[in-house]
């Protein structure tokens, strides 16, 4: 007697070639993600500075401003913190403080001292009432203007020379008749210049934006800098920042009564707050949302025919869907529904294309030859509007079997 031997259990684990062809899209994405992270990093290494930054060619940097002062001869040296500033300042030193407003008061108090001391030249770009108190005082701030082609208005040789020049942004007050006001937007100027004691002197600009990059080479721009900033034979230029050590020594903070923590003297925006890469790490989390919902969306395999876990009654199923007509009062969808099954029920008995069911023009003088009876109320009882209550709805029917059997016997 033979004994039947047990069919061995088919493995249903995935093989190596499948595993393969199912992870190659998301592989494939990952490697495109991270050599497009790699040459970015690579490209922007060591050029993304901030705003106003010498080192920086971005259209808001001033690489520019600082290339045209080297090629005249004057030293540009960058200082990050206040103890470079102090230590750099002198007789033939100009000293560019590009955020004052980001200085603590005590910050503040200490730079005032320092540049009254050294007779050499301190421009404060766009510093705010407590910045301009603090480091000029006795220089009141007015309200911020649009920056806009200036013309100088005022005998200061280096403005007169410039000419116009894209100026604005905050405004300065001053009752010292001895200080030059150039550059007025409604009446009040945009450029002070204070003279100290000595040769020294302090210019305040109510806006960097003629410094840019993108401005240099507007108006009068390039001329203005080359004066204002060139007129000693050095150039530090301060960068503030809240990493310097000096301003944890103090118990204050950047003034809150400023406008503008980054010193352009314009009210802070949310944009402004974030980083300058913004733009490149958004189009980066879209690609990789598109290219993971690509493979997410792919199909793992070809198609597999299952069959229900249930059988459900042709009645149960009918009674169902009108249970839901009912309790969102669609009469007119259970009307057309009625209405479309029965076309096309008899459209194949009156000679009619399954195509062609729903259409008036051809299946209506097709069922009016099998129905001559049937008169004018056919064209309504198969594509008329909907009941008007329930009891039009079943009524309906009634006639739309009616129809049905008529042209069956017909």
């Amino acid at each position: 007697m033979t004994t039947a031997t047990a069919p061995s259990p088919t493995s249903t684990a995935p093989t190596p070639h499948q595993v393969w062809k199912r992870a190659r899209g998301l592989l494939i994405a990952v490697l495109v993600l991270v050599i497009a992270g790699v040459t970015f990093a690579a490209v922007r290494s060591g050029t993304n500075h901030g705003h106003l930054d010498p080192r920086s060619v971005d259209p808001k940097g001033s690489r520019a401003a600082a290339e045209l002062l080297k090629a005249r001869g004057i030293s540009v040296t960058v200082a990050t913190t206040l103890d470079e500033a102090t230590t750099a300042a002198g007789p033939d030193t100009t000293l560019l403080v590009s955020g004052p407003n980001l200085l603590t008061p005590a910050q503040q108090r200490r730079l005032h001292e320092a540049t009254t001391a050294s007779t050499g030249r301190t421009v404060l770009i766009a510093p705010g009432p407590a910045a301009a108190s603090r480091l000029s005082p006795g220089v009141r701030t007015e309200p911020h203007r649009p920056v806009s082609p200036l013309a100088p208005s005022c005998t200061l040789p280096a403005a007169r020379s410039a000419g116009t020049a894209d100026m604005g942004g905050v405004r300065y007050t001053t009752p010292d008749s001895t200080a030059s006001a150039c550059y007025s937007s409604d009446g009040t100027p945009s450029m002070l210049v204070l003279k100290d004691r000595g040769d020294g002197d302090t210019v305040l600009l109510g806006s960097p934006d003629f410094l840019h990059n993108e401005r240099l080479d507007q108006q009068g721009n390039a001329s203005l800098a080359l004066q204002l900033l060139g007129s000693r034979p050095h150039l530090v230029w301060y960068l503030p920042s809240l990493a310097d050590p000096s301003a944890t020594s103090d118990d204050g903070s950047p003034d809150d009564n400023d406008t503008n923590g980054g010193g352009n003297g314009e009210e802070t925006s949310f944009l402004d707050l974030i980083p300058s890469g913004w733009l490149w790490g958004t189009l980066q989390l879209t690609l990789a949302a598109a290219l993971a919902a690509i493979w997410r969306g792919r199909r793992l395999g070809p198609l597999v025919t299952e069959r229900l876990p249930v059988s459900i009654r042709a009645s149960e199923s009918a009674e169902g869907r009108a249970g839901l007509y009912r309790k969102n009062n669609a009469r007119d969808r259970a009307a057309e529904s009625l209405r479309a099954a029965t076309r096309t029920r008899i459209a194949r008995l009156a000679g009619v294309t399954a195509r062609e069911a729903h259409i008036s023009d051809v299946l209506l003088p097709a069922v009016s030859a099998r129905t001559p009876t049937a008169g004018d109320d056919l064209s309504t009882l198969l594509f008329g509007p909907a009941p008007a209550d329930d009891a039009a709805l079943v009524l309906l029917a009634e006639h739309l079997d009616t129809l049905e059997r008529e042209v069956r016997t017909s």
